[in-house]
């Protein structure tokens, strides 16, 4: 026996920020992000699309329940969008080639460089003096 209100979870990430998404079939998409709704959690709309990529690429309507820790708004709306375009291809595997395609399955390996001892960042070195 299923139960009332099945939902599909999947995990995104984004240099230091994690998501972690469930997928409610919905008459329209909606998402909450943290307690709060993506557009109030957003502070920009451009993060919001972003965050809704996946599902205006396939045409699919899901309610989208988020939670989100660590990195910054974008890096943390990238991570949702990783997160629900890996559990929209478990719920229908079709959908993987345009997903793919689109770069929304691949994740961003670039990552803040350590600095190194001696330097002034990463990779700065120090101002050179000839005396």
């Amino acid at each position: 026996m299923a139960a009332k209100n099945t939902y599909t979870e999947a995990v995104g990430r984004r240099k230091t920020a994690s998501a972690r998404v469930r997928l409610v079939p919905a008459k329209s998409s909606s998402m909450i992000v943290n307690d709060k709704l993506a557009e109030d959690y957003f502070p920009l709309d451009l993060l919001v699309k972003t965050a809704f990529a996946p599902l205006e690429a396939t045409g699919s309507t899901f309610a989208v329940s988020a939670k989100v820790a660590g990195g910054g708004h974008k890096a943390q709306a990238v991570a949702v969008r990783h997160a629900i375009a890996r559990a929209l291809t478990e719920l229908n595997p079709e959908s993987r080639k345009d997903l793919k395609h689109r770069g929304y399955l691949k994740r961003d390996p670039r990552a803040k460089e350590r600095k190194k001892f001696g330097l002034k960042g990463a990779r700065r070195a120090p101002q050179w003096s000839k005396r």
